[in-house]
């Protein structure tokens, strides 16, 4: 099936490569401007029954119209590769993601909503404790108790790593459940809990909409009256 919002756009993605300010654009010394070539409509087959779960429809016309991964928001989209008879999604972070978990519906909160501002009220404070010492211990001991919440892989079943950001920031997409097809931020390594991305009107934010808006701004920043003087 053709999808006509991604017409032209592998071609918008490559032009932009040669032109002078194309570095200037956050996160492009990663991926080059490069994309991979686009699946081919047996090799979704195969993916998707590996997988066990239909790919939300934006991102499955994107793998086969514009490209397995590469260049995208941040420091691009993570490519979808067969290894080893295996297919798998490869970047910093991907194997965060439980592919075995896939058709599990995506829990927006996590599996227990209250755990994490339970554990926040728990958080030790300097003043309750008469030894330093004493107070280094229980926060790493609450450090360690909020990890395994936080990062449970729970919180995440249903959804795959797309990008990184850096500094241990991500972007996954919802495969499954009611938030399909939406992008969310993971910016668990800060201590905070995944949210969906909104765009100005708060709605949440699709993967078509997610990749031609990192595009638009590109082609703005790359195309500036005076870029790459």
């Amino acid at each position: 099936m053709v999808d006509r919002k991604w017409t032209g756009v592998r071609e918008r993605v490559t032009s932009l490569a040669a032109l002078p300010a194309s570095s200037e654009v956050f996160g492009a010394p990663g991926h080059r401007w490069t994309l991979e070539d686009p699946l081919v409509e047996e090799e979704l087959a195969e993916l998707e029954t590996q997988l066990g779960v239909r790919l939300p429809e934006e991102y499955r016309t994107f793998l086969t119209q514009v490209g397995a991964g590469g260049a995208g928001p941040a420091h691009g989209v993570f490519p979808v590769r067969r290894v080893r008879g295996r297919w798998r999604w490869e970047g910093d972070g991907a194997d965060l993601a439980d592919l075995s978990a896939l058709a599990e519906p995506f829990p927006e909160k996590g599996p227990d909503p209250g755990l994490l501002d339970a554990l926040l009220a728990e958080r030790p404070e300097e003043e309750d404790f008469d030894e330093i010492e004493d107070f280094d211990d229980a926060v790493e001991a609450w450090d360690e108790r909020w990890d395994a919440v936080l990062f449970a892989p729970a919180r995440t079943a249903g959804a795959v790593v797309i990008c990184h950001l850096g500094c241990a920031l991500r972007e996954w997409l919802v495969i499954s459940g009611p938030h399909r097809g939406t992008v969310w931020s993971d910016p668990r390594a800060d201590d905070a809990d995944l949210e969906p991305l909104l765009d100005p009107e708060g709605r949440p934010v699709t993967f078509a909409r997610w990749y031609t808006d990192w595009l638009d701004k590109a082609e703005r920043t790359v195309r500036r009256p005076g870029a790459g003087a």
